[in-house]
């Protein structure tokens, strides 16, 4: 089981790696929600724009685990912002979870072009966690002018910022600001699966890099198990992707051993600077067009 748990800005505990639920298809994310959490996984990461908050939810009731050991994340999606809109929106995700509370509650992208209301989304977040129905609140995909931008015109400083984050893209400038202002960094495509559905940008994945595969062969281990051993070396909080039970048994068997100096180093001169996914720059509902349903 995964005991290593980061603290929040708020005091809330952070279970160190979790189950992300991206690109799962029907009852896949069911069953690998309750396959995860029978192998000692406690953070779930959804969204409502995954449209599998209905199947995680089951998932989670499937398990047998508690509801009040498992960390649930899930995230607003860029229509439903604005300040009454999100508050409606929260409920809908809730209610298709089939639970009271969130653990935390993230804005999926920033909308630099309506930043107002996607200020008065956080504040909706605000909102609900001083009501008590979430434990955290925080964002995804915000860049540092971004983020700056929040925490000048909000209250509460992000718990987490949720980012692309993986050995060929490892946005060191903006994970020293996550630092700076005491937010935990959350790798989204941690090992790097987010070249499979959005293109390689001409790079090697990670999981076929020679340098992680030789580390990975002198230890024994797979090539995604140094990977995640890597972020949670330094420091962060990770959600690989998957459905296969053996490959989410793989990723959570990585506590047994540790990185060297060296092997850390080596990896951390694998960034290539380059996304998989979209510039949140230029992220709107009209790039992404997604029409969340109703609960």
């Amino acid at each position: 089981m995964s005991d290593i748990t980061i603290t929040v800005n708020n005091g809330a505990l952070l279970p160190a790696l979790g189950l992300g639920v991206l690109q799962s298809e029907g009852g896949e994310a069911t069953s690998a929600v309750s396959t995860a959490l029978r192998s000692g996984y406690r953070l779930i990461d959804t969204a409502a724009a995954y449209f599998k908050e209905r199947e995680v939810g089951q998932g989670i009731r499937d398990s047998g685990v508690d509801r009040a050991d498992v960390f649930l994340t899930t995230k607003l999606w860029m229509t439903d912002y604005g300040f009454d809109a999100a508050l409606r929106a929260f409920d809908t995700s809730i209610a298709k979870l089939g639970v009271d509370y969130l653990d935390l509650y993230l804005l999926h992208w920033p909308w630099p072009t309506n930043f107002a209301e996607t200020v008065a989304s956080y504040r909706a977040a605000e909102r609900l966690l001083t009501e008590g129905r979430v434990r955290a609140i925080g964002v995804a995909n915000f860049k540092a002018e971004h983020l700056r931008a929040l925490v000048s015109e909000t209250d509460i400083v992000p718990a987490v910022n949720q980012i692309e984050l993986h050995p060929n893209f490892q946005q060191p400038d903006q994970v020293a600001l996550h630092r700076e202002l005491g937010i935990v960094t959350q790798a989204w495509s941690p090992i790097g699966g987010v070249y499979g559905w959005a293109g390689e940008n001409g790079a090697t994945p990670p999981l076929r890099n020679e340098t992680i595969t030789a580390i990975a062969q002198a230890r024994g281990k797979t090539p995604a198990q140094v990977i995640l051993r890597w972020h949670l070396q330094e420091g962060r909080s990770a959600i690989p992707k998957s459905v296969k039970p053996e490959r989410i048994a793989e990723n959570i068997d990585v506590f047994d051993f540790d990185l060297t100096a060296d092997e850390l180093t080596a990896i951390d001169k694998l960034d290539t600077g380059a996304r998989g996914a979209i510039d949140p720059d230029i992220a709107t509902p009209e790039l992404i067009d997604l029409t969340i349903d109703a609960a």
